[in-house]
């Protein structure tokens, strides 16, 4: 009768302490490889060289209590170039990505965006009445989108944006205005007011879209050069920005609600400007 040979008993327990270990970690969303974000540059010279070159993030994040020569010239870097900085545990950064970030992540936009004082003199040279369209403190991606999607469809020549207080153009946006925002140029400005005033000088209609109107929507005259301001879904416009227009027009609620969703008046008032328009070629 042969002798049967059975498993070192120390070899099976190493293997199920081994196997049940890969089982209890593999539950752990920190053992899952993490894939590198994109639409970033991460690492404290990178983040500085792309800000340098013109390349300006929407956001910079950096780890809490991060201090060091490089990184108060980063914030001056920053500060120079009003980018809205973000002071964040590290989980957050390793969870974007899980390269050698140094503690330091910036977020870049998924468009390219104009500059205003460029853009106002070629529309000019085209020989048409411009249409802008303002989104004072915007902050809801989706709502962006909804209003880039529309301006698009209606001709509006451009979006103009502020840099802060304002909901970034990500891949939600973009998705939201069925790729409208890859095609309507967007101008993204650090004075939303000063702005504006540059644009009043220069020959728009500045028309405030507002509860606080004085004049129904249809009444004001949406012919020439024109800029349409609509604000946020909390505050509305800012008071300066409502001094500033030339105009501020309402529309109409027949039921008991204080306004219509931001968007939706967005596109209520770009028709009608699309409306005159045809009737005046």
């Amino acid at each position: 009768m042969q002798k049967q040979h059975y498993p070192n008993r120390t070899i099976i327990a190493r293997e199920a302490q081994s196997f049940y270990l890969y089982i209890m970690l593999s539950k752990k969303k920190s053992f899952r490889p993490r894939k590198n974000a994109e639409g970033i540059v991460y690492g404290i010279h990178p983040v500085m060289e792309a800000i340098r070159s013109g390349k300006l993030p929407d956001k910079v994040l950096v780890k809490k209590g991060l201090t060091s020569t490089q990184i108060e010239e980063l914030t001056l870097l920053i500060r120079k170039h009003q980018i809205v900085r973000q002071d964040v545990p590290i989980e957050k950064l390793n969870r974007i990505t899980n390269a050698p970030h140094q503690g330091v992540i910036a977020l870049m936009p998924a468009i390219e965006y104009r500059d205003l004082e460029k853009l106002i003199p070629l529309l000019f040279e085209k020989g048409k009445d411009p249409l802008l369209v303002v989104l004072d403190r915007i902050t809801d991606v989706r709502n962006l989108g909804a209003i880039a999607r529309t301006a698009f469809c209606a001709g509006a020549d451009a979006l103009i944006i502020p840099s802060r207080e304002s909901a970034m153009i990500n891949e939600d946006a973009i998705k939201t205005s069925a790729g409208a925002l890859h095609h309507i140029p967007v101008c993204r400005v650090n004075n939303l007011y000063q702005s504006l005033a540059f644009i009043k000088d220069a020959g728009y209609h500045l028309i405030s879209v507002t509860e606080k109107g004085k004049s129904m929507y249809f009444e004001a005259n949406y012919i020439g050069p024109l800029a349409l301001v609509v604000g946020s879904e909390e505050n509305g416009i800012s008071k300066d920005i409502l001094r500033l227009s030339n105009e501020r027009v309402k529309i109409p609620m027949l039921a008991d609600l204080d306004s219509l969703n931001v968007s939706v008046a967005a596109g209520v008032v770009l028709y009608e400007a699309v409306r005159q328009r045809m009737n005046h070629e």
